[in-house]
């Protein structure tokens, strides 16, 4: 099968455990067991929220303090997507599109499975309570309802004492 007729998988990134752990199932699920030739091509995206989205004040500090929270979401995209490469290249997954994206990770990962005509959307579980979720929005939640596609979102089993 040529590279071209891979279905297009999406896998939302961000700087959490939780996260990270689903790349890596992913990775060990999808692509190790058939290195040779995996049944996906891998795009791997990150949604850098727009500083605004930060800083929620007004006035004439917020105008100095912006380039400074840009400069920190630029430093967070770049160990993220840092991170994302390092494990897909420690299990030999080398045929990997990254993409950083400025946004809310709910509309991101749901546009990037538009643009990319994804067929699977796989996305880590941050694991909130009800309140915290309410509060927050679950990501997960979000994009099982909107994106136009299979949603695997994947939990890290809790360790058992």
């Amino acid at each position: 099968m040529a590279s071209a007729e891979k279905q297009p998988m999406v896998v939302g990134i961000d700087d959490s455990e939780h996260s990270s752990y689903a790349l890596e199932w992913t990775l060990d699920h999808f692509f190790v067991p058939c290195s040779a030739n995996p049944p996906f091509k891998l795009i791997l995206v990150h949604a850098k929220p727009p500083p605004s989205s930060v800083v929620s004040f007004a006035g004439p500090a917020a105008a100095e303090v912006l380039p400074i929270v840009e400069a920190d979401l630029k430093k967070i995209a770049a160990r993220v997507v840092e991170k994302a490469k390092e494990l897909c290249s420690s299990k030999s997954v080398h045929d990997v599109i990254v993409e950083v994206v400025e946004g809310d990770a709910r509309n991101v990962l749901c546009e990037a499975v538009e643009k990319h005509h994804a067929s699977i959307l796989v996305v880590g579980s941050h694991g909130y309570g009800a309140i915290k979720r309410a509060v927050l929005g679950s990501v997960s939640d979000y994009c099982s309802h909107h994106a136009h596609c299979t949603v695997m979102i994947v939990k890290k089993p809790k360790i058992k004492h």
